[in-house]
């Protein structure tokens, strides 16, 4: 597809402004904190856009659109709307405890409750998953959208991609990532509006669309769905929910740098607001899209993770496509940006300077963040391009199903460790080692389910297994968690009205495509 001048026009400026922005903003960055956690100085609009820009991505247009036009349809709405939830619950249970201790990452509240072998071990974990999975997805998607909108040579996509997100997250850290995605945030919510109402006039209006969609727009499917069946709403959803919003480094880090408690929780819940558009955004254009071109995804060798680009390269105009298409792109840079600053604070903050270099100092963990992230960037770069074989059975099945490697463990260490005193500090460690051999049998021995219940059984069977060592080897007394000093930890007076609200609404919602 030839862009206008009119698009290129737009999506530069779009960039300029917001390279600019960023750059500006982190031009005084100094240290590990103000690099990691922007000198904990975010407020709410900032932590509530930063979360959202963050969370979507390519993985998202390109892999849950693909899987709202395959065979979840709206379905797959669930990682989205159960997902405002589960911020409530983060903003009202899980925000206080960390930002009362003062963590940098979420590993290092491990620590703190059970063992420095604890926090290594995620540490080691979160490295592992983010750079071959979370971050390797983000930059394939991201590059699948370049050469399906424009015929680019994916391996070169990739690198331009990778490139480009590597110069402000290197530059600027966290604070330049959140002012980033004020702009991304907003832009990709606009774009996704535009992209819905336009696919909506194509198919003919919401009527037509509803009368063609059928069972597409079902959000509780049976017992027996490949994906996504009803079983997993009650335990399998939720484990990954929670995993990836209240302890997954990449998402928590803008809460961890939040300037005050109320602050941190009134960005969460924004947040929450905002999740609950982006099925309408983002899987209902997947669903126009397998309307209107059915027989070129459903064509030998294509694949459903075309439908939103289809859609863009098909029915949106000069100018606006342009300014759509730097939504997107945004997307990518901003998750991709977050990513890598998160992965190189677990390194940096985690395990360089626990165990290779105890007594460094602030410029010398500046220095390590930054050229771990250049690190990253060319190790990702070398994967992305392999996640388009067939055998990974689509990207946002790769992403899911790789993470039940760690979010059971990881939970349900957290859940004991937060929330029952009397575990004592080898439970950390058990939690996180025993994940690993349990799902892999599952995924071995009983493939036919779906991952999600196989998420849920590892959970169970983990919970398990901390309760009776909590049972065996009661700590005699709780272990005394650090107190952050100078820090505002009044609760935000609103979350008490705007959390029910934001349960009942997404209640009224399945209830509306049940």
């Amino acid at each position: 597809m030839n862009l206008h001048w009119a698009d290129l026009a737009v999506f530069v400026v779009f960039f300029l402004v917001v390279v600019g922005v960023s750059l500006y903003k982190s031009r005084r960055e100094r240290s590990g904190e103000d690099f990691f956690l922007a000198g904990r100085s975010l407020v709410w609009p900032l932590i509530g856009f930063s979360l959202i820009a963050a969370n979507i991505s390519t993985e998202h247009f390109v892999g849950m659109s693909g899987q709202g036009a395959g065979i979840a349809g709206l379905a797959v709405a669930s990682y989205e709307w159960m997902a405002a939830i589960t911020l409530v619950v983060v903003a009202a249970f899980f925000l206080p405890k960390f930002l009362r201790a003062g963590i940098t990452t979420i590993p290092e509240y491990l620590e703190y409750r059970f063992s420095p072998a604890a926090r290594a071990l995620m540490a080691f974990y979160l490295v592992i998953i983010y750079v071959a999975v979370s971050i390797a997805a983000v930059v394939y998607t991201g590059a699948l959208a370049l050469h399906t909108i424009f015929g680019m040579d994916l391996v070169k996509a990739v690198w331009l991609i990778g490139i480009i997100a590597a110069i402000y997250t290197t530059w600027g850290g966290l604070k330049a990532v959140a002012w980033a995605d004020l702009f991304q945030g907003s832009a990709l919510i606009i774009g996704g509006i535009v992209t819905l109402i336009v696919g909506l006039r194509a198919v003919g209006g919401w009527d037509a669309f509803f009368a063609a969609a059928g069972d597409k727009l079902h959000v509780i499917m049976p017992s027996d769905h490949p994906v996504i069946p009803w079983t997993t709403l009650l335990i399998g959803l939720w484990i990954p929910n929670f995993y990836y919003w209240g302890l997954n480094q990449f998402i928590t880090q803008r809460t961890l740098a939040a300037r005050s408690l109320r602050q941190g929780q009134m960005g969460i819940v924004f947040a929450a607001f905002l999740k609950l558009l982006i099925p309408f955004i983002i899987i209902m254009p997947g669903i126009i899209s397998w309307q209107l071109y059915r027989a070129q995804l459903t064509a030998p060798g294509a694949t459903t993770d075309m439908a939103y680009p289809l859609l863009i390269k098909n029915l949106i105009g000069p100018g606006l496509r342009g300014f759509i298409l730097a939504a997107i792109a945004g997307a990518v840079i901003s998750t991709l940006g977050s990513l890598l600053n998160s992965v190189a604070a677990i390194l940096t903050m985690d395990l360089y300077k626990r165990h290779i270099k105890k007594d460094a100092g602030a410029a010398s963990l500046l220095r390590i963040g930054r050229w771990a992230t250049l690190v990253f960037v060319i190790a990702v770069c070398l994967i992305a391009p392999q996640l388009g074989n067939p055998k990974f059975k689509g990207i946002f099945n790769y992403i899911q199903e790789f993470q039940g490697f760690i979010s059971p463990g990881i939970l349900a260490a957290f859940l004991f460790g937060l929330f029952v005193k009397r575990t004592p500090r080898l439970g950390g460690l058990v939690a996180l080692l025993a994940n690993v051999p349990i799902y892999g049998l599952l995924m071995w021995k009983f493939s036919s389910i779906a991952f999600l219940n196989r998420i849920g059984i590892t959970f169970a069977a983990v919970l398990a297994i901390l309760a009776v060592l909590t049972l065996l080897r009661p700590l005699k007394e709780p272990v005394v968690l650090p107190v952050q000093t100078g820090f505002d930890l009044t609760p935000a007076p609103a979350l008490k009205v705007l959390g029910p609200l934001v349960v009942v609404l997404t209640l009224a919602l399945y209830v509306v495509f049940r």
